[in-house]
């Protein structure tokens, strides 16, 4: 049995490995390119999303299983692994507490203007008057994609005293269902993206959705990028037909320096940071998930955080 691994997880995995496996490590792509060919399991996660589909499509047919540390599979040959009847675990929950903790500093920034405080600072301006006045605790957050990250979202808002509402696609617990929430976008003061990036979700709030949300409430992405329509919401921001919107991911990524999307008013970009702002953490769980999983494939056992090839996470 062969793994193809990255050298990054070697501290961590190394010590823990069954004896009888064969692992090559990767540090660059055209290693793991090379690597893939001879191998049944492989964590071949990279940067660029293009590159990790390009390796993924010269593995032999052998491969058996590819495990990753990300949610959404939006950057892998979804087409390949289902003829090649590959299993995908993904890394669903390993990132959740920083990428929560960021989508709730947006919700807190925003709510405060914090990023104006901070530019008055760089001015050296004593301000009179506080820039954001609002009170989260009493207003209410719709939170699409109540999976392993939205659920940690609702429960930090939650304690600071947010009404939350999730939505799902089955709509479970009480959740809204993908063909309810947008009729429900009037009702809420902060609107989460933390949904997977799939077919059904690329520009799923586009102007329609904007015009119906309060003029006053704001949209907090720490999903993808390509979630929302740029053109639309640059609109929505330039005509003050919301309060505002706090960007982790954009699209593309880099945002380049000339986008519109800087200067636009009450938008604050964050450079896709927030699973980032966890990351010694992340490689620890994504390391451990990673072991406990190889023990469960090495003893045919149910595996962790399998991801559905055909909903794309």
């Amino acid at each position: 049995m062969k793994a193809v691994l990255p050298a990054l997880a070697r501290p961590l995995v190394e010590p823990h490995l069954p004896a009888g496996l064969s692992v090559d490590w990767w540090q660059h792509a055209q290693e793991a390119k090379d690597m893939i060919a001879q191998a049944d399991i492989a964590w071949v996660d990279m940067e660029n999303s293009a590159k990790v589909a390009e390796t993924i499509r010269a593995a032999g047919p052998q491969l058996k299983w590819v495990s990753t540390i990300y949610a959404g599979l939006d950057a892998f040959p979804l087409d390949f692994l289902r003829a090649q009847q590959v299993t995908v675990t993904n890394g669903a929950g390993i990132n959740a507490i920083p990428v929560a903790e960021y989508a709730v500093m947006g919700v807190l920034t925003a709510a405060k203007r914090f990023d104006n405080i901070v530019r008055a600072a760089d001015r050296h301006e004593w301000l009179l008057e506080a820039p954001g006045m609002i009170e989260v605790t009493g207003s209410r957050a719709l939170v699409i994609g109540m999976g392993a990250i939205g659920r940690v979202i609702g429960e930090r808002l939650s304690g600071l005293g947010v009404e939350v509402t999730g939505v799902t696609r089955s709509g479970r617990g009480g959740t809204l269902t993908p063909d309810q929430w947008r009729a429900r976008l009037g009702d809420f003061d902060w609107v989460v993206l933390a949904a997977p990036s799939t077919a059904d979700t690329k520009s799923m709030i586009g102007a329609t959705e904007l015009a119906a949300m309060k003029p006053s409430a704001w949209i907090i992405n720490i999903a993808r990028g390509d979630m929302i329509d740029d053109d639309a919401l640059l609109a929505a921001l330039h005509g003050g037909k919301i309060g505002g919107a706090f960007l982790d991911p954009t699209n593309p990524e880099p945002l380049p320096a000339d986008h519109p999307l800087w200067s636009a008013p009450n938008c604050m970009i964050t450079m896709h940071l927030s699973g980032r702002s966890g990351r010694g953490m992340m490689f620890r769980r994504a390391a451990a998930l990673f072991l406990r999983n190889l023990t469960a494939f090495l003893e045919s056992k149910p595996m962790e955080n399998v991801a559905n090839l055909d909903a794309g996470y």
